[in-house]
Formats: C-alpha cells, sequence, structure tokens
C-alpha cells in the first residue's frame, strides 16, 4: 500500500474500441457504458462473460511506438490490436492484480492481456511476437458508469485488500 501512495500515477484515457461480434471489425466510439460485472455495452465480452476475468481489455499507449518498432513499420494504429481501451501515462502492468478507476468506472485488472495469433494478420509477420510482453492487461468491470476520452486513470489506494497490494 506504501508503494502505491509514494509513486502515484494518473493516465488518460485515449481510445475507446468495442468488438461487436467475433470477426467484425471494431466500433471507435467517444464514450461507452461500462456494466458491472460484464464489460463494455455494445462489445461481444459483455454477453459472452458474466463475471468473467476478460471482460475488458487493455493496453498502453506508450507500447505503440515499441510494437511498431520491432516490426520496423510506421506507427500502430489501436484498432488493429483488438483491445477495448487504450491508456498513457500509467504503467499498465501494476495494475494487473489492482482495483484502479477510470472516471467513475472501478475496474480490477485480472492479468495480461496476451496476443493471439490473428496479431500476425493484423500486423504482419512477426506481429504476434512483438506484442509479447506489451498485450496490455484484462480487467472487470466492478463498479460501472460512462467511459469517455479523456478521463483520469489512477490507483485509488483505499479500495485495495491486503492481498491485491502485496502482488
Amino acid at each position: 500500500m506504501d508503494r502505491l501512495r509514494r509513486v502515484p500515477q494518473r493516465g488518460e484515457l485515449r481510445f475507446i474500441g468495442l468488438r461487436p461480434a467475433h470477426g467484425e471489425p471494431m466500433v471507435i466510439v467517444e464514450h461507452a457504458s461500462a456494466l458491472a460485472g460484464r464489460g463494455l455495452d455494445g462489445d461481444r465480452a459483455a454477453r459472452l462473460s458474466r463475471g468473467g476475468k476478460r471482460q475488458v481489455t487493455l493496453i498502453q499507449e506508450e507500447h505503440l511506438p515499441v510494437i511498431a518498432s520491432l516490426l520496423a513499420r510506421p506507427p500502430i494504429a489501436p484498432i488493429l490490436l483488438r483491445r477495448n481501451l487504450v491508456v498513457r501515462g500509467i504503467n499498465l502492468v501494476s495494475l494487473k492484480s489492482l482495483r484502479f478507476r477510470i472516471g467513475d468506472v472501478e475496474l480490477e485488472g485480472t492479468g495480461p492481456c496476451e496476443p493471439c495469433s490473428k496479431m500476425d494478420d493484423a500486423l504482419g509477420d512477426g506481429g504476434f511476437h512483438a506484442m509479447r510482453g506489451h498485450g496490455g492487461i484484462t480487467a472487470r468491470v466492478l463498479r460501472g458508469g460512462v467511459l469517455r476520452i479523456g478521463d483520469a486513470v489512477w490507483v485509488d489506494p483505499t479500495s485495495q485488500t491486503s492481498a491485491a497490494v502485496r502482488t
């Protein structure tokens, strides 16, 4: 808990994308309703997994140039990576087992969001390997609300359980 207080991080929500159905193109939106225990309204995860660990996927904006560099290609549009949310200014890996907020929405990190083989199709040969370690995290929605581009992203140390803070 002390580490969270000593290194306060605040980030910003930069992108919101919804995956309406398997294999369909993502829909970019300026705001989305986060549904407690389900995911984002309009995203297939909200229909498929009640209480699951992959209700929302997040990636760190700072990793997009790294992935592009590893592929020796120009900047990568977030939509290609099929993550719901892109944030900047906060280390997502540090949130993988913590409760955090984006605007009024409370999320809990549930683990890494590993790339899948579709990343080779989306990014070209080597896409899967370029994303390893840079795929972001998965989260569940603890308290719903509306997410908006520009919302602050932060860890609320008062909402942490002692087990989550130790990890």
